[in-house]
């Protein structure tokens, strides 16, 4: 469901550039992660940036002092996005455990909330890199106090609560990293039982509904507009 970024100038949408303006500071920051992404931080350069959006060099430097700037500036993007959004997710107000789990699912299911393939370009990133790794921790241990708390405001004893909540979080890393491509339908027949192993909780018949409907119109329309 991922799809290159569109330069600033070749977005119709978007307001037009003036001057010898010919890329925005985002148009580095999209393409960067782009190539992130796909190849690695290791062609996160300058040079590769340019080519790609047709600029000469020089005009990265109007937005960035260096190109450890720019990469600040991804890992910053990541946590106010992915981090964030998880952390979110699992604060968001639920009348049942069960409820509370698929709003943090959200996040599997639409790209605009969570990035995986960002995630995983993270953690990749982590194993050459260690002030990235230091931040990764960090960002980890975060995510799973917010899902510790969300089974704790349930009811769930301290450590229960804990081991809850790492099931679930390195559950879905694994279940990401292991690329099923299984189709939508097998995936939603699921999630009645995933949500009873989580939780020890038979989930309500609306909730099911509920979250594969939101799951469907994610699919359907490529993440990008749905609201958490």
């Amino acid at each position: 469901m991922s799809s290159k970024p569109i330069l600033h100038r070749d977005d119709p949408k978007a307001e037009p550039l003036v001057g010898n303006v010919k890329v925005t500071r985002d148009d580095w920051l999209n393409v960067a992660m782009d190539v992130l992404i796909s190849d690695g931080v290791e062609q996160v350069k300058v040079l590769n940036l340019a080519d790609r959006m047709a600029v000469s060099r020089s005009s990265f430097y109007w937005y960035f002092k260096s190109r450890q700037q720019l990469l600040d500036a991804l890992l910053d993007r990541w946590q106010a996005t992915n981090t964030a959004a998880l952390i979110a997710q699992a604060e968001a107000p639920a009348e049942t455990i069960t409820a509370a789990v698929c709003n943090v699912h959200r996040c599997v299911v639409n790209t605009a909330l969570f990035d995986t393939a960002l995630d995983f370009a993270v953690r990749d990133w982590a194993r050459r890199s260690g002030k990235v790794r230091r931040m990764l921790d960090q960002s980890d241990a975060r995510r799973l106090a917010a899902l510790r708390a969300m089974f704790a405001r349930h009811g769930y004893e301290a450590v229960e609560a804990e081991t809850r909540a790492r099931v679930l979080y390195y559950m879905q890393i694994g279940y990401d990293l292991a690329q099923l491509n299984e189709p939508l339908a097998t995936r939603l027949s699921l999630v009645p039982h995933y949500l009873y192993v989580f939780t020890g909780v038979e989930p309500r018949p609306e909730e099911i509904e509920e979250f594969s409907a939101y799951a469907k119109r994610c699919w359907e329309g490529g993440s990008s507009h749905e609201p958490a």
